[in-house]
C-alpha cells in the first residue's frame, strides 16, 4: 500500500514509518518538526540524541536500499496537505501529528488554544482532503485512552448499548477528558465520525494507551535511526521520569496517591496496531474504534517496578509522592476492553523487568544528557 505517515518525525511516528516500510509498504512522512521545536521552547531535550529526519531517511535507504519520501508542512495548511495527497494518492493516512501533551496543553490559554487548534484544525483538513482527492483512503487516527476519563464502569471499544426508558440504541461511549490535549481528541473523534457518516469515509479510531519501551527492531539497526526518549515533566511519561529520576538520584516522584490506573503497551506493539488496520481497513462508512493498549497499571506499580530494577542495578532509590499537579481521580476503578485489535492477530509485549532494564541500560548511557531541572513538575491544572 501507499502510505501517509502524518508526524513521522515522533516518537510513535518515526518507528512505526519504519516498521511499515520493512514490510513492503510505499511510505511518505509528513512532519512539521514542531516537536522539536518545542523541545528548544521548554529548555529541554531527547535523553537519547537524534539525527534530523533528512539524516535518519538517508540512513534508512542507505541500509536496506528502501525510499521513505519527506513532505516537511503542517497540516492546518490545507493548500500543503492537498499538494502532498496530489502527488502521493496514498491507500492510508495515518495520523500522529498533533500536538500529544496534557500538561503542554494545560499551561496556558496560549497552549491550550494552540492545542485545539493545530489538533482540530489538522483532522478536520485531512478529512476534506480525502473526501476531495482521495475519498476511498482509510484514515488511521491516533486517539487517547483518555478520552473516556475514568468512568466507574466497564470501558468499551468506542461505543456501548444504552436502554432507557424501555427503549435500547448502541452509542458513543461517554467521554470524560482530563485536559484540554484530551478534549482535542474527543473533538476529533466526534468529526470524524460525522464525516464517515455523512460522506462514506473509512476511519479506524486508535484510543492507545501510553507507551513505553525505546527500541523496534528497526530503529536498532543504526545510532543514526534511534527514536527519542523524552523525561522531563511535560513530554515524559511517568515510567521514563522515574528510569531517568533512580540513574540520577533523584527520588521516584509519584503524584498524589499513586492510584491513577491506565492503559500502556510497548512501541513494539503500536507499530503492529498501526499494520494491522492499515491490513484489515474499515468499510466505507464506519468509523471503527479499537483500544490500543495490552495492560493496565497504576502509577504506585510502576513507580515500584522501576525501584526493584533500579536497586538491583545498583541505583538504590526511594519513592516520594508529591502534591498532585492535574486534577484526577488518584483512586478509582479502571478496566478497558482490549479484545478487538488481538482478534486481528495482536500478540503483545509485555511490561517486564527486562524491559524496563533495558531501557535503564540505555539512559545510563546518556545520563550526562539529563536537564535535572525538567524532571519536577512545572505545570498545574489549577
Amino acid at each position: 500500500m501507499k502510505i501517509i505517515v502524518a508526524g513521522g518525525d515522533g516518537f510513535c511516528g518515526w518507528p512505526t514509518a519504519l516498521y511499515l516500510s520493512q514490510k513492503g509498504h510505499d511510505v511518505s512522512i509528513i512532519d512539521s518538526m514542531v516537536r522539536r521545536k518545542i523541545d528548544s521552547e521548554l529548555h529541554s531535550n531527547s535523553l537519547t540524541p537524534i539525527a534530523s529526519l533528512e539524516e535518519r531517511v538517508a540512513k534508512w535507504k542507505e541500509l536496506t536500499g528502501k525510499e521513505i519520501r519527506i513532505y516537511e508542512g503542517d497540516l492546518v495548511h490545507y493548500d500543503f496537505l492537498k499538494e502532498v495527497l496530489k502527488r502521493e494518492m496514498p491507500d492510508a493516512f495515518v495520523h500522529f501529528a498533533e500536538q500529544r501533551s496534557a500538561p503542554y496543553s494545560m499551561i496556558d490559554r496560549e497552549h491550550a488554544v494552540y492545542t485545539q487548534h493545530n489538533n482540530v484544525t489538522g483532522t478536520l483538513n485531512v478529512l476534506f482532503a480525502i473526501k476531495e482527492l482521495v475519498p476511498d483512503c482509510h484514515l488511521i487516527k491516533l486517539g487517547t485512552l483518555g478520552e473516556y476519563g475514568t468512568p466507574n464502569i466497564q470501558i468499551e471499544e468506542g461505543y456501548i448499548e444504552i436502554e432507557h426508558k424501555g427503549r435500547k440504541d448502541v452509542l458513543p461511549f461517554p467521554k470524560q477528558p482530563g485536559s484540554f490535549y484530551h478534549l482535542s481528541k474527543v473533538h476529533d473523534s466526534h468529526n470524524i465520525m460525522f464525516a464517515c457518516r455523512i460522506w462514506g469515509i473509512r476511519a479506524t479510531d486508535l484510543n492507545q494507551g501510553i507507551v513505553y519501551g525505546l527500541d523496534t527492531e528497526e530503529t536498532k539497526l543504526d545510532p543514526v535511526l534511534t527514536n527519542r526518549l523524552d523525561y522531563d515533566g511535560v513530554f515524559g511519561t511517568a515510567l521514563n521520569r522515574f528510569i531517568i529520576q533512580s540513574t540520577i538520584g533523584h527520588d521516584l516522584t509519584v503524584y498524589g496517591k499513586g492510584g491513577q490506573t491506565r492503559g500502556f503497551l510497548h512501541i513494539k506493539d503500536t507499530v503492529r496496531c498501526i499494520e494491522i488496520a492499515a491490513e484489515n481497513p474499515a468499510d466505507k462508512g464506519e468509523f471503527r474504534v479499537f483500544n490500543q493498549f495490552t495492560e493496565e497499571h497504576s502509577v504506585g506499580d510502576l513507580a515500584a517496578k522501576v525501584k526493584k530494577v533500579a536497586d538491583e542495578e545498583g541505583f538504590p532509590t526511594n519513592i516520594a509522592n508529591l502534591e498532585n499537579p492535574r486534577v484526577e481521580l488518584e483512586d478509582h476503578y479502571f478496566h478497558a476492553e482490549n479484545t478487538k485489535l488481538k482478534d486481528l492477530g495482536l500478540e503483545p509485549h509485555l511490561l517486564d523487568e527486562e524491559v524496563i532494564r533495558e531501557i535503564l541500560r540505555t539512559v545510563v548511557q546518556h545520563k550526562d544528557r539529563v536537564i535535572k531541572e525538567n524532571i519536577l513538575p512545572q505545570v498545574t491544572w489549577k
